[in-house]
């Protein structure tokens, strides 16, 4: 078996100024990075993490020790840029990776982005989403339906970039021909259902690009609140070293997705330790120091500074 039918898209969706999503679709090897942060950082994080994974000869690659070791070092690029940068300070990425090897494609997961299955006529999510509001639906908390309109649906767990080593699930899916594969944003999940999902990609198997596109556009149909990606590819018969060349296409109407609507987000991610996330919904807003940019904290420092520099020009014209 190999690769087979590929595609990759991104948008900005309807109400973002910017793309903080970024994608790879370099047969054996996909992904997809949501990128997190004040000012323009989040579209710094998921860029150095989706370029980690580029640069690297996938030719080395086995099973999912190599994944880690791939998540590993994009982790490490984003928290040394953080860490160096002030306006890039706080900055992190989601990222779910698959590798095709030996008739197995091996997934590794952090954040909220998700990979999916579609075999046999239906659709399974393969990864588990490290976010809130899946933490309190698995302790009974939360109902699935409460999830889709919780307001802290954008509260993630894990995160690349925050920390020096980040935790990675990886498993084995064991490929069959015909099987298709999708990693995408939570900017598609949370547009349209599983149902919407599948429809578009069985219609649409024969033309990967046109699904990819199909589910951009349904997801700004229904709102389009973040940016969206998609990457999909297929398990197809043949030999491994057969792959198909991949190209990467424009989304239909992406130069005026903003035009006459908000762009100014509603709701933004945010990233608070599993320890953390009964605080969260105590307080029911994620910790300062989390949900405030170091952007934010410059303008406030700034016109702190201001303030004091006006008070102290009129004590000296008083005195």
């Amino acid at each position: 078996m190999r690769v087979g039918r590929t595609a990759g898209v991104t948008d900005t969706g309807r109400r973002r100024r910017r793309n903080e999503d970024a994608f790879v679709v370099q047969p054996p090897l996909f992904a997809v990075a949501d990128g997190m942060g004040g000012a323009q950082a989040g579209e710094v994080a998921s860029k150095l993490a989706a370029a980690a994974l580029a640069d690297t000869d996938h030719g080395q690659l086995r099973g999912s020790e190599g994944v880690v070791a791939l998540i590993q070092e994009a982790n490490r690029r984003v928290y040394e840029r953080a860490n160096e940068d002030p306006s890039a300070s706080g900055m992190g990425t989601t990222m779910t990776v698959a590798l095709v090897e030996d008739g197995q494609v091996v997934i590794g997961h952090v954040g909220d982005s998700r990979a999916y299955l579609v075999r046999d006529g239906s659709l399974e999510q393969l990864t588990d989403d490290h976010s809130l509001v899946n933490e309190l639906m698995k302790s009974g908390k939360l109902s699935p339906e409460e999830a889709e309109t919780h307001p802290q649906r954008s509260v993630i767990t894990r995160a690349l970039g925050t920390d020096p080593d980040v935790d990675v699930d990886t498993f084995t899916i064991e490929a069959r021909e015909g099987d298709i594969f999708l990693l995408c944003s939570d900017g598609l999940t949370s547009m349209i259902g599983d149902t919407a999902i599948l429809d578009v990609l069985e219609h649409h198997r024969r033309d990967l690009d046109r699904a990819a596109r199909t589910l951009v556009s349904e997801a700004n149909r229904g709102g389009g609140e973040d940016n969206i990606t998609v990457v999909a590819f297929e398990i197809a018969p043949g030999d491994a070293d057969d792959l198909e060349e991949t190209r990467r296409l424009p989304v239909a109407g992406e130069e005026d997705t903003l035009s006459g609507l908000d762009p100014v987000p509603a709701v933004d991610t945010m990233v608070v330790p599993p320890d953390q996330v009964d605080v969260v919904v105590a307080r029911g807003v994620a910790p300062v120091e989390t949900r405030r940019p170091a952007y934010w904290r410059l303008v406030a420092a700034m016109v702190f500074l201001l303030a004091v520099a006006a008070v102290l020009v009129v004590w000296g014209l008083l005195r």
